[in-house]
């Protein structure tokens, strides 16, 4: 789906939900509280994304089930699947000073203390309790990395930079993995003769 400017994508519609119309999303956002601050749209296959009214939203297991009145039935809620919640980016609620939203962050280098390139914020994975980022380095390597206070020291967007600290090994890890290992072969056995 490309990226319609000035929205963005806090969850996408994974299935419908019951036959009255409900459909469950992935919230790509911290908290589903969003859902009941801002205006909510829908992301189209072709146009702009149209405003979707939201009844009510609660959680379910790890997703978010949300009725609306345009949604009335299985198949018009099955019809969503693959389709993006969106918010307008000034609808966005204010963070706080060191706080910033992932959206912000993507396209950003990526460096160790020292200066030494990492590499750039190509996405991310939600892992239960903690974000893991994606960062690909110039020769088009993953590295996955905890999005966590004690692995990411500093975000400067002004500078579009952000400093991490990995555990160690990890860049070895993704960098410089072991060669696959050479099978031992076998002695030949035996043949039995016929007598």
């Amino acid at each position: 789906m490309k990226e319609e400017p000035g929205f963005i994508p806090v969850g996408g519609v994974v299935k419908a939900h019951g036959i009255r119309g409900e459909f469950g999303i992935k919230s790509y956002a911290d908290s589903p509280t969003l859902f009941d601050g801002v205006p909510l749209y829908l992301s189209a296959a072709k146009g702009r994304p149209k405003p979707l009214e939201v009844t009510s939203w609660r959680e379910h297991k790890d997703l978010v089930l949300m009725t609306s009145p345009q949604i009335t039935d299985r198949d018009q809620a099955e019809a969503l699947r693959g389709r993006e919640i969106l918010v307008r980016e000034a609808d966005l609620p204010e963070l706080d000073g060191d706080e910033h939203y992932l959206y912000q962050m993507m396209g950003c280098r990526v460096v160790l203390e020292d200066g030494t390139e990492v590499g750039e914020l190509k996405g991310f994975y939600e892992t239960g309790e903690q974000d893991t980022w994606v960062i690909e380095n110039g020769a088009g390597a993953e590295i996955l990395l905890p999005a966590v206070p004690e692995f990411v020291l500093d975000v400067d967007l002004d500078a579009e930079t952000i400093v991490v600290e990995p555990p160690e090994g990890l860049l070895d890890l993704y960098l410089n993995p072991d060669p696959p290992k050479k099978k031992k072969r076998r002695p030949p056995r035996p043949r039995k003769q016929a007598s």
